[in-house]
Protein backbone atom coordinates (compact mmCIF):
# COMPACT_ATOMS: atom_id res chain seq x y z
CA UNK A 1 0.00 0.00 0.00
CA UNK A 2 2.77 2.51 0.61
CA UNK A 3 4.73 1.99 -2.29
CA UNK A 4 1.10 2.52 -4.44
CA UNK A 5 0.94 5.79 -2.48
CA UNK A 6 4.46 6.47 -2.88
CA UNK A 7 3.59 6.12 -7.42
CA UNK A 8 0.66 7.83 -6.72
CA UNK A 9 2.57 10.75 -5.16
CA UNK A 10 5.55 10.96 -7.38
CA UNK A 11 2.93 10.70 -10.10
CA UNK A 12 1.44 13.80 -8.85
CA UNK A 13 4.49 15.44 -8.25
CA UNK A 14 5.33 14.87 -12.20
CA UNK A 15 1.94 16.04 -13.11
CA UNK A 16 2.70 19.80 -10.97
CA UNK A 17 6.28 19.98 -12.81
CA UNK A 18 4.48 19.45 -15.99
CA UNK A 19 2.17 22.41 -15.72
CA UNK A 20 4.41 24.60 -14.18
CA UNK A 21 6.85 23.97 -17.16
CA UNK A 22 3.45 25.09 -19.47
CA UNK A 23 2.86 28.31 -17.36
CA UNK A 24 7.05 29.26 -17.65
CA UNK A 25 7.19 28.50 -21.20
CA UNK A 26 3.80 30.22 -22.08
CA UNK A 27 5.26 33.04 -20.15
CA UNK A 28 8.42 33.46 -22.04
CA UNK A 29 6.87 32.97 -25.47
CA UNK A 30 4.60 36.17 -24.04
CA UNK A 31 7.31 38.19 -23.37
CA UNK A 32 9.36 36.96 -26.64
CA UNK A 33 6.44 37.86 -28.72
CA UNK A 34 5.91 41.54 -26.41
CA UNK A 35 9.71 42.32 -26.92
CA UNK A 36 9.67 41.44 -30.76
CA UNK A 37 6.31 44.07 -31.30
CA UNK A 38 8.01 46.34 -28.85
CA UNK A 39 11.39 46.47 -31.23
CA UNK A 40 8.75 47.65 -34.18
CA UNK A 41 6.50 50.17 -32.26
CA UNK A 42 8.81 51.33 -29.50
CA UNK A 43 10.20 50.57 -26.37
CA UNK A 44 7.21 51.83 -24.51
CA UNK A 45 5.22 48.95 -25.55
CA UNK A 46 7.89 46.76 -23.78
CA UNK A 47 5.79 45.18 -20.87
CA UNK A 48 8.11 44.83 -18.51
CA UNK A 49 9.69 48.23 -19.10
CA UNK A 50 5.85 49.42 -18.81
CA UNK A 51 5.22 47.80 -15.46
CA UNK A 52 8.72 48.23 -13.91
CA UNK A 53 7.47 52.23 -14.33
CA UNK A 54 4.41 52.17 -13.20
CA UNK A 55 5.84 50.27 -10.37
CA UNK A 56 8.19 53.31 -10.00
CA UNK A 57 5.54 55.72 -9.94
CA UNK A 58 3.43 53.48 -7.48
CA UNK A 59 5.54 52.85 -5.04
CA UNK A 60 5.84 55.03 -1.60
CA UNK A 61 8.93 57.52 -1.06
CA UNK A 62 10.23 55.16 1.66
CA UNK A 63 10.57 52.49 -0.20
CA UNK A 64 12.26 54.47 -3.38
CA UNK A 65 14.52 55.52 -0.46
CA UNK A 66 15.33 52.48 1.14
CA UNK A 67 16.62 51.38 -2.88
CA UNK A 68 18.15 53.95 -3.72
CA UNK A 69 19.92 53.31 -0.51
CA UNK A 70 20.64 50.14 -0.51
CA UNK A 71 21.01 49.22 -3.82
CA UNK A 72 22.63 52.79 -5.58
CA UNK A 73 22.67 52.44 -9.11
CA UNK A 74 21.36 49.10 -9.31
CA UNK A 75 18.06 49.49 -8.42
CA UNK A 76 16.53 49.63 -11.68
CA UNK A 77 18.53 46.02 -12.16
CA UNK A 78 16.62 44.79 -8.09
CA UNK A 79 13.34 45.94 -9.53
CA UNK A 80 13.47 44.10 -12.52
CA UNK A 81 15.02 41.00 -11.18
CA UNK A 82 11.80 41.08 -8.57
CA UNK A 83 9.16 41.58 -11.49
CA UNK A 84 10.71 38.84 -13.58
CA UNK A 85 10.21 36.74 -10.09
CA UNK A 86 6.98 37.58 -9.66
CA UNK A 87 6.47 37.06 -13.10
CA UNK A 88 7.72 33.55 -13.01
CA UNK A 89 5.76 32.55 -10.07
CA UNK A 90 2.85 33.39 -11.35
CA UNK A 91 3.35 31.74 -14.68
CA UNK A 92 3.83 28.68 -12.69
CA UNK A 93 0.52 28.98 -11.07
CA UNK A 94 -1.42 29.34 -13.67
CA UNK A 95 0.12 26.30 -15.83
CA UNK A 96 -0.76 23.82 -12.58
CA UNK A 97 -4.00 25.67 -11.97
CA UNK A 98 -4.71 25.19 -15.66
CA UNK A 99 -4.25 21.12 -15.43
CA UNK A 100 -7.05 21.20 -13.18
CA UNK A 101 -9.22 24.15 -13.80
CA UNK A 102 -8.60 25.72 -17.12
CA UNK A 103 -10.59 29.08 -16.18
CA UNK A 104 -8.50 29.75 -13.08
CA UNK A 105 -5.28 29.77 -14.92
CA UNK A 106 -7.23 32.01 -17.89
CA UNK A 107 -7.95 34.44 -15.43
CA UNK A 108 -4.11 34.54 -13.97
CA UNK A 109 -3.18 35.16 -17.54
CA UNK A 110 -5.88 37.87 -18.38
CA UNK A 111 -5.01 39.60 -14.64
CA UNK A 112 -1.69 40.22 -15.74
CA UNK A 113 -2.84 41.47 -19.07
CA UNK A 114 -5.12 44.11 -17.99
CA UNK A 115 -2.15 45.69 -15.56
CA UNK A 116 0.49 45.36 -18.67
CA UNK A 117 -1.97 47.10 -20.84
CA UNK A 118 -3.14 49.89 -18.11
CA UNK A 119 0.31 50.04 -17.25
CA UNK A 120 1.67 50.55 -20.97
CA UNK A 121 -1.30 53.35 -21.84
CA UNK A 122 -0.68 55.32 -18.34
CA UNK A 123 3.25 55.80 -19.51
CA UNK A 124 4.19 59.78 -20.15
CA UNK A 125 3.28 59.32 -24.12
CA UNK A 126 1.54 56.83 -24.26
CA UNK A 127 -0.32 55.73 -27.77
CA UNK A 128 -2.95 53.00 -28.12
CA UNK A 129 -0.17 51.37 -30.28
CA UNK A 130 1.88 50.76 -26.63
CA UNK A 131 -0.70 48.55 -26.06
CA UNK A 132 -0.03 45.68 -28.77
CA UNK A 133 2.55 44.01 -27.41
CA UNK A 134 0.66 43.48 -24.10
CA UNK A 135 -2.31 42.00 -26.21
CA UNK A 136 -0.50 39.94 -28.71
CA UNK A 137 1.75 38.89 -25.62
CA UNK A 138 -1.06 37.46 -23.79
CA UNK A 139 -3.13 36.23 -26.32
CA UNK A 140 0.08 34.22 -27.67
CA UNK A 141 0.78 33.09 -23.82
CA UNK A 142 -3.06 32.27 -23.33
CA UNK A 143 -3.01 30.03 -26.73
CA UNK A 144 0.52 28.09 -25.67
CA UNK A 145 -1.07 27.46 -22.41
CA UNK A 146 -3.56 25.30 -23.59
CA UNK A 147 -1.83 23.76 -26.34
CA UNK A 148 1.34 22.78 -24.03
CA UNK A 149 -1.26 21.79 -21.06
CA UNK A 150 -3.59 19.72 -23.15
CA UNK A 151 -0.20 17.40 -24.05
CA UNK A 152 0.63 17.45 -20.47
CA UNK A 153 -2.51 16.09 -19.53
CA UNK A 154 -2.20 13.41 -22.23
CA UNK A 155 1.66 12.75 -21.28
CA UNK A 156 1.07 12.64 -17.95
CA UNK A 157 -2.71 11.79 -17.01
CA UNK A 158 -3.63 12.45 -13.27
CA UNK A 159 -3.47 8.63 -11.16
CA UNK A 160 -7.00 7.73 -10.33
CA UNK A 161 -8.89 6.65 -7.52
CA UNK A 162 -9.84 3.14 -6.31
CA UNK A 163 -10.06 0.88 -3.59
CA UNK A 164 -6.90 -1.46 -3.25
CA UNK A 165 -8.75 -4.49 -1.88
CA UNK A 166 -10.79 -4.44 -5.70
CA UNK A 167 -7.31 -5.12 -7.17
CA UNK A 168 -6.42 -8.31 -8.68
CA UNK A 169 -3.51 -10.03 -6.67
CA UNK A 170 -1.64 -9.71 -10.33
CA UNK A 171 -0.73 -7.07 -12.77
CA UNK A 172 -0.92 -3.00 -13.07
CA UNK A 173 -2.17 -1.08 -10.27
CA UNK A 174 -5.14 0.93 -12.07
CA UNK A 175 -4.70 3.67 -9.80
CA UNK A 176 -1.13 4.25 -11.50
CA UNK A 177 -1.74 5.95 -14.97
CA UNK A 178 0.34 3.77 -17.51
CA UNK A 179 3.47 5.42 -18.97
CA UNK A 180 2.86 7.10 -22.49
CA UNK A 181 6.05 7.42 -24.08
CA UNK A 182 4.55 9.28 -27.79
CA UNK A 183 2.78 11.55 -25.37
CA UNK A 184 6.06 12.86 -23.16
CA UNK A 185 7.96 13.06 -26.62
CA UNK A 186 5.40 15.06 -28.00
CA UNK A 187 4.96 17.19 -25.02
CA UNK A 188 9.10 17.37 -25.11
CA UNK A 189 8.97 18.73 -28.58
CA UNK A 190 6.28 21.15 -28.00
CA UNK A 191 7.99 22.58 -25.10
CA UNK A 192 11.38 22.75 -26.79
CA UNK A 193 10.12 24.81 -30.03
CA UNK A 194 7.70 27.15 -27.84
CA UNK A 195 11.29 27.61 -25.22
CA UNK A 196 12.93 28.31 -29.08
CA UNK A 197 10.32 30.51 -29.84
CA UNK A 198 10.36 32.84 -27.32
CA UNK A 199 14.17 33.11 -27.23
CA UNK A 200 14.57 33.72 -31.13
CA UNK A 201 11.45 36.41 -30.77
CA UNK A 202 13.40 37.89 -27.81
CA UNK A 203 16.67 38.02 -29.50
CA UNK A 204 15.40 39.50 -32.94
CA UNK A 205 13.17 42.05 -30.60
CA UNK A 206 16.45 43.40 -29.11
CA UNK A 207 18.03 43.79 -32.39
CA UNK A 208 15.43 45.53 -33.46
CA UNK A 209 14.97 48.07 -30.42
CA UNK A 210 18.50 48.77 -31.45
CA UNK A 211 16.88 51.14 -34.36
CA UNK A 212 16.12 53.54 -31.39
CA UNK A 213 19.41 53.77 -30.34
CA UNK A 214 20.57 57.52 -30.87
CA UNK A 215 24.64 56.60 -30.54
CA UNK A 216 24.84 57.39 -33.63
CA UNK A 217 23.76 60.35 -33.88
CA UNK A 218 25.61 61.61 -30.93
CA UNK A 219 28.83 60.21 -32.25
CA UNK A 220 28.09 62.75 -35.03
CA UNK A 221 27.85 65.89 -32.97
CA UNK A 222 30.56 68.72 -32.84
CA UNK A 223 30.61 70.79 -30.22
CA UNK A 224 30.93 74.17 -31.01
CA UNK A 225 33.69 76.26 -28.56
CA UNK A 226 31.99 78.21 -26.04
CA UNK A 227 31.72 81.89 -26.11
CA UNK A 228 32.67 82.39 -22.79
CA UNK A 229 35.28 79.99 -21.83
CA UNK A 230 35.54 78.28 -18.04
CA UNK A 231 38.53 79.77 -16.39
CA UNK A 232 41.33 77.97 -16.03
CA UNK A 233 41.69 75.27 -13.03
CA UNK A 234 43.90 76.47 -10.36
CA UNK A 235 46.96 74.29 -9.38
CA UNK A 236 46.78 72.68 -6.72
CA UNK A 237 42.96 71.42 -6.93
CA UNK A 238 43.78 67.89 -6.93
CA UNK A 239 45.80 66.76 -3.14
CA UNK A 240 48.86 64.73 -3.35
CA UNK A 241 46.36 61.79 -2.12
CA UNK A 242 45.94 57.84 -3.10
CA UNK A 243 42.12 56.82 -3.38
CA UNK A 244 40.95 60.16 -2.62
CA UNK A 245 38.10 61.25 -5.15
CA UNK A 246 39.16 62.76 -8.48
CA UNK A 247 38.56 66.92 -8.78
CA UNK A 248 36.60 65.96 -11.86
CA UNK A 249 34.22 63.20 -12.27
CA UNK A 250 34.87 61.15 -15.50
CA UNK A 251 31.46 60.64 -17.42
CA UNK A 252 31.25 57.12 -17.15
CA UNK A 253 31.87 57.36 -13.08
CA UNK A 254 29.23 60.28 -12.63
CA UNK A 255 25.90 59.03 -10.59
CA UNK A 256 22.94 58.34 -12.19
CA UNK A 257 19.71 58.57 -10.48
CA UNK A 258 16.43 58.42 -12.17
CA UNK A 259 13.65 56.42 -12.70
CA UNK A 260 13.66 55.73 -16.06
CA UNK A 261 14.64 51.55 -17.02
CA UNK A 262 14.86 52.30 -20.23
CA UNK A 263 16.96 55.25 -21.60
CA UNK A 264 15.06 57.98 -23.97
CA UNK A 265 16.66 57.36 -26.93
CA UNK A 266 16.19 61.53 -28.49
CA UNK A 267 17.59 62.10 -31.59
CA UNK A 268 19.00 65.84 -31.34
CA UNK A 269 17.27 66.06 -35.14
CA UNK A 270 13.89 65.86 -33.71
CA UNK A 271 14.56 67.33 -30.16
CA UNK A 272 12.89 70.87 -29.86
CA UNK A 273 13.13 72.68 -26.26
CA UNK A 274 9.16 74.76 -25.83
CA UNK A 275 9.24 77.90 -23.61
CA UNK A 276 5.74 78.39 -22.66
CA UNK A 277 3.52 79.54 -19.89
CA UNK A 278 3.48 83.17 -18.16
CA UNK A 279 5.88 84.45 -21.14
CA UNK A 280 5.36 87.06 -23.54
CA UNK A 281 6.82 85.42 -26.17
CA UNK A 282 6.53 81.74 -26.72
CA UNK A 283 9.58 79.82 -28.14
CA UNK A 284 10.47 76.77 -29.55
CA UNK A 285 14.34 75.78 -30.23
CA UNK A 286 16.04 73.12 -32.48
CA UNK A 287 18.95 71.28 -31.11
CA UNK A 288 20.82 73.45 -34.28
CA UNK A 289 19.29 76.82 -33.00
CA UNK A 290 20.32 75.54 -29.39
CA UNK A 291 24.25 75.33 -30.56
CA UNK A 292 24.29 78.10 -32.43
CA UNK A 293 23.60 80.47 -29.49
CA UNK A 294 26.51 81.66 -27.69
CA UNK A 295 27.69 78.88 -24.89
CA UNK A 296 29.21 78.95 -21.49
CA UNK A 297 31.25 76.67 -20.26
CA UNK A 298 31.11 76.07 -16.29
CA UNK A 299 32.76 73.92 -13.80
CA UNK A 300 29.62 72.84 -11.24
CA UNK A 301 29.08 69.98 -8.46
CA UNK A 302 25.61 68.31 -9.17
CA UNK A 303 24.52 66.65 -5.99
CA UNK A 304 21.41 64.31 -6.02
CA UNK A 305 18.58 64.64 -2.82
CA UNK A 306 18.93 60.73 -2.22
CA UNK A 307 22.69 60.85 -1.04
CA UNK A 308 23.25 59.74 2.04
CA UNK A 309 25.69 61.42 4.54
CA UNK A 310 28.47 60.19 3.06
CA UNK A 311 27.16 58.78 0.22
CA UNK A 312 28.25 58.58 -3.73
CA UNK A 313 25.37 60.83 -5.11
CA UNK A 314 27.87 63.60 -5.65
CA UNK A 315 30.14 64.26 -8.94
CA UNK A 316 32.10 67.18 -10.43
CA UNK A 317 32.02 68.19 -14.04
CA UNK A 318 32.46 71.08 -17.03
CA UNK A 319 29.73 72.11 -18.31
CA UNK A 320 28.69 73.65 -21.72
CA UNK A 321 25.31 75.08 -22.36
CA UNK A 322 23.65 78.26 -22.70
CA UNK A 323 22.82 80.48 -19.91
CA UNK A 324 18.84 79.94 -18.58
CA UNK A 325 18.65 82.91 -17.62
CA UNK A 326 18.80 84.32 -21.41
CA UNK A 327 16.36 81.50 -23.06
CA UNK A 328 13.67 82.77 -20.39
CA UNK A 329 14.46 86.37 -21.00
CA UNK A 330 13.87 86.02 -24.75
CA UNK A 331 10.57 84.57 -24.27
CA UNK A 332 10.08 87.32 -21.58
CA UNK A 333 8.42 86.42 -18.26
CA UNK A 334 5.28 88.03 -16.91
CA UNK A 335 5.13 89.21 -13.37
CA UNK A 336 4.19 86.58 -11.08
CA UNK A 337 5.38 83.72 -12.31
CA UNK A 338 8.12 82.13 -9.64
CA UNK A 339 8.50 78.56 -10.69
CA UNK A 340 9.86 76.65 -14.25
CA UNK A 341 8.19 73.52 -14.78
CA UNK A 342 10.76 71.82 -16.51
CA UNK A 343 9.81 68.41 -18.32
CA UNK A 344 11.55 65.76 -19.55
CA UNK A 345 11.16 63.00 -22.82
CA UNK A 346 11.16 60.72 -20.50
CA UNK A 347 7.80 61.93 -18.74
CA UNK A 348 9.85 63.58 -15.73
CA UNK A 349 8.89 66.96 -14.31
CA UNK A 350 10.88 69.53 -12.41
CA UNK A 351 10.13 72.34 -10.52
CA UNK A 352 12.70 75.07 -10.17
CA UNK A 353 12.63 78.43 -8.23
CA UNK A 354 12.50 81.15 -11.09
CA UNK A 355 14.49 83.66 -9.06
CA UNK A 356 17.96 80.31 -8.54
CA UNK A 357 18.23 80.83 -12.82
CA UNK A 358 18.08 84.98 -12.93
CA UNK A 359 20.28 85.45 -9.85
CA UNK A 360 23.37 85.00 -11.94
CA UNK A 361 24.51 81.42 -11.33
CA UNK A 362 25.85 79.21 -13.77
CA UNK A 363 21.95 77.88 -14.94
CA UNK A 364 22.33 76.19 -18.07
CA UNK A 365 20.94 74.07 -20.52
CA UNK A 366 23.51 71.66 -20.95
CA UNK A 367 24.96 70.39 -24.53
CA UNK A 368 28.28 68.86 -23.46
CA UNK A 369 29.65 67.31 -19.99
CA UNK A 370 33.46 67.08 -19.77
CA UNK A 371 34.79 68.06 -23.69
CA UNK A 372 31.70 65.64 -24.98
CA UNK A 373 27.97 65.32 -26.11
CA UNK A 374 26.28 64.94 -23.20
CA UNK A 375 25.63 60.77 -22.33
CA UNK A 376 22.66 59.10 -23.35
CA UNK A 377 22.61 58.08 -19.17
CA UNK A 378 23.16 61.92 -18.62
CA UNK A 379 20.59 63.50 -20.66
CA UNK A 380 21.49 63.38 -24.38
CA UNK A 381 21.01 65.68 -26.29
CA UNK A 382 20.51 68.38 -23.44
CA UNK A 383 19.49 68.67 -19.91
CA UNK A 384 19.66 71.82 -17.63
CA UNK A 385 22.29 71.97 -15.07
CA UNK A 386 21.94 74.60 -12.15
CA UNK A 387 24.50 74.94 -8.83
CA UNK A 388 23.30 74.72 -5.54
CA UNK A 389 19.92 72.76 -5.54
CA UNK A 390 19.60 69.24 -5.43
CA UNK A 391 19.23 67.67 -9.08
CA UNK A 392 15.37 66.63 -8.03
CA UNK A 393 14.88 70.82 -8.60
CA UNK A 394 17.08 71.89 -11.11
CA UNK A 395 18.52 68.86 -13.12
CA UNK A 396 16.00 67.71 -15.95
CA UNK A 397 17.59 65.44 -18.20
CA UNK A 398 16.69 64.87 -21.52
CA UNK A 399 14.87 68.45 -21.54
CA UNK A 400 11.89 69.38 -24.08
CA UNK A 401 9.81 71.80 -22.23
CA UNK A 402 9.97 75.07 -19.69
CA UNK A 403 7.05 75.88 -18.29
CA UNK A 404 7.07 79.36 -16.46
CA UNK A 405 4.46 79.48 -13.75
CA UNK A 406 3.80 79.57 -10.15
CA UNK A 407 4.13 76.84 -7.18
CA UNK A 408 0.93 77.04 -5.98
CA UNK A 409 -0.82 76.26 -9.31
CA UNK A 410 1.79 73.69 -10.82
CA UNK A 411 3.88 70.70 -8.65
CA UNK A 412 6.06 68.50 -10.15
CA UNK A 413 7.20 64.46 -10.19
CA UNK A 414 8.98 64.61 -6.70
CA UNK A 415 7.09 67.60 -5.12
CA UNK A 416 3.62 65.71 -5.50
CA UNK A 417 5.23 63.18 -3.75
CA UNK A 418 6.21 65.26 -0.47
CA UNK A 419 9.33 66.63 -1.15
CA UNK A 420 10.36 70.32 -0.71
CA UNK A 421 9.73 72.52 -3.57
CA UNK A 422 12.54 74.55 -2.78
CA UNK A 423 16.00 72.66 -2.40
CA UNK A 424 19.24 74.10 -1.52
CA UNK A 425 22.34 71.67 -1.40
CA UNK A 426 23.20 71.58 2.41
CA UNK A 427 26.81 72.53 3.23
CA UNK A 428 28.11 68.37 3.53
CA UNK A 429 31.46 66.83 3.53
CA UNK A 430 32.54 63.55 3.28
CA UNK A 431 35.72 61.11 4.38
CA UNK A 432 36.75 59.34 1.25
CA UNK A 433 40.25 58.27 2.84
CA UNK A 434 40.32 55.93 5.29
CA UNK A 435 38.09 53.79 4.15
CA UNK A 436 35.13 52.68 6.87
CA UNK A 437 36.30 49.47 9.10
CA UNK A 438 39.43 49.84 7.67
CA UNK A 439 42.85 48.64 9.49
CA UNK A 440 45.52 50.83 9.64
CA UNK A 441 48.77 51.11 11.22
CA UNK A 442 49.82 53.59 14.05
CA UNK A 443 51.53 56.74 13.30
CA UNK A 444 50.89 59.62 10.71
CA UNK A 445 47.96 58.47 8.86
CA UNK A 446 46.32 60.99 6.30
CA UNK A 447 42.26 61.77 6.49
CA UNK A 448 41.09 63.66 3.46
CA UNK A 449 37.73 63.17 1.29
CA UNK A 450 35.47 65.72 -0.31
CA UNK A 451 33.57 68.90 0.87
CA UNK A 452 30.79 71.13 -1.03
CA UNK A 453 28.49 74.05 -0.87
CA UNK A 454 27.70 74.30 -4.32
CA UNK A 455 26.80 78.34 -5.52
CA UNK A 456 28.14 79.23 -2.00
CA UNK A 457 31.53 77.27 -1.86
CA UNK A 458 33.65 75.96 0.73
CA UNK A 459 35.11 78.49 3.80
CA UNK A 460 37.03 75.85 5.55
CA UNK A 461 36.93 71.91 6.95
CA UNK A 462 37.45 70.26 10.21
CA UNK A 463 37.85 66.94 11.89
CA UNK A 464 38.41 65.51 14.70
CA UNK A 465 39.01 61.76 16.56
CA UNK A 466 36.89 60.31 19.05
CA UNK A 467 34.75 63.33 20.04
CA UNK A 468 38.29 65.32 20.74
CA UNK A 469 38.63 68.51 19.59
CA UNK A 470 37.98 69.59 15.92
CA UNK A 471 41.22 70.36 13.56
CA UNK A 472 41.33 72.88 10.66
CA UNK A 473 42.20 70.55 7.50
CA UNK A 474 44.39 71.83 4.81
CA UNK A 475 42.45 72.70 1.98
CA UNK A 476 42.70 72.12 -1.66
CA UNK A 477 42.35 75.48 -4.59
CA UNK A 478 39.06 76.92 -5.04
CA UNK A 479 37.66 75.99 -8.54
CA UNK A 480 34.93 78.86 -7.70
CA UNK A 481 32.05 78.53 -5.98
CA UNK A 482 30.43 76.02 -8.34
CA UNK A 483 32.70 72.91 -7.59
CA UNK A 484 33.63 70.91 -4.48
CA UNK A 485 37.06 71.21 -2.57
CA UNK A 486 39.53 68.46 -1.54
CA UNK A 487 41.04 68.25 2.13
CA UNK A 488 43.30 66.90 3.86
CA UNK A 489 44.31 66.32 7.73
CA UNK A 490 47.58 64.56 9.44
CA UNK A 491 46.29 62.01 12.35
CA UNK A 492 48.33 60.98 14.83
CA UNK A 493 47.12 57.56 15.11
CA UNK A 494 47.39 55.64 18.23
CA UNK A 495 46.25 51.69 18.46
CA UNK A 496 42.77 51.14 19.12
CA UNK A 497 39.29 51.54 18.01
CA UNK A 498 38.70 55.16 16.42
CA UNK A 499 35.79 57.05 15.34
CA UNK A 500 36.82 60.10 12.70
CA UNK A 501 34.15 63.28 12.04
CA UNK A 502 34.34 66.00 9.60
CA UNK A 503 32.03 69.01 9.09
CA UNK A 504 32.68 72.12 7.06
CA UNK A 505 31.40 75.72 6.85
CA UNK A 506 30.78 77.47 3.80
CA UNK A 507 31.36 80.91 2.53
CA UNK A 508 29.08 82.60 4.16
CA UNK A 509 29.75 80.96 7.60
CA UNK A 510 27.05 78.49 8.40
CA UNK A 511 28.50 75.53 9.59
CA UNK A 512 27.76 72.27 9.45
CA UNK A 513 25.17 70.92 11.16
CA UNK A 514 25.52 67.98 13.10
CA UNK A 515 21.86 67.33 13.20
CA UNK A 516 20.98 63.72 11.55
CA UNK A 517 18.14 63.92 8.96
CA UNK A 518 17.07 61.56 6.25
CA UNK A 519 16.72 62.47 2.87
CA UNK A 520 13.38 63.35 3.11
CA UNK A 521 11.91 65.87 2.63
CA UNK A 522 15.30 68.07 1.10
CA UNK A 523 18.53 66.58 1.82
CA UNK A 524 19.99 64.12 4.41
CA UNK A 525 21.85 66.60 7.31
CA UNK A 526 24.45 65.42 9.63
CA UNK A 527 28.46 64.92 10.30
CA UNK A 528 30.22 62.10 8.53
CA UNK A 529 32.41 59.99 10.46
CA UNK A 530 34.14 56.37 10.06
CA UNK A 531 34.70 53.97 12.97
CA UNK A 532 38.76 52.69 11.90
CA UNK A 533 41.18 49.96 14.17
CA UNK A 534 44.45 50.79 14.73
CA UNK A 535 47.11 48.23 14.74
Amino acid sequence: MRCVMTRKTAAAGIRVLAGAACGLLAAAVALGLAELLAGITGPGGSPVVAVGGAVIDLTPVPVKDFAIAHFGSHDKQALLVGIVVLLTVAAMTAGVLTLRRRRAGLAILAVFGAAGVTAALTRPGASVSDAIPVLAGVAAAAFTLMVLCRTAMAAFPAARTGSSAARPAAGPDPGIPAADGPGRRRFLIMGTASAAAAAASGVAGQVLAGRFSVAASRARVRLPAPAVPAPAVPSGTMLPVPGLTPFFTANDSFYRVDTDLVLPQVAPESWTLRIDGMVARPAEITFAELLRMPLTEADITLVCVSDEVGGPYAGNARWLGVPLAALLRRAGPRGGADQVLSAGADGMTISTPLTAILDGRDALVAVGMNGQPLPVAHGFPARMVIPGLYGYVSATKWVTRLTLTTFARQRAYWTQRGYAAHAPVKTESRIDIPRPLARIPAGRVTVAGVAWAPARGIAAVEVRADSGPWHTARLAAADGTGTWRQWMWAWDATPGLHQLQVRATDSTGATQTPREAGVFPDGASGWDSVVVTVT
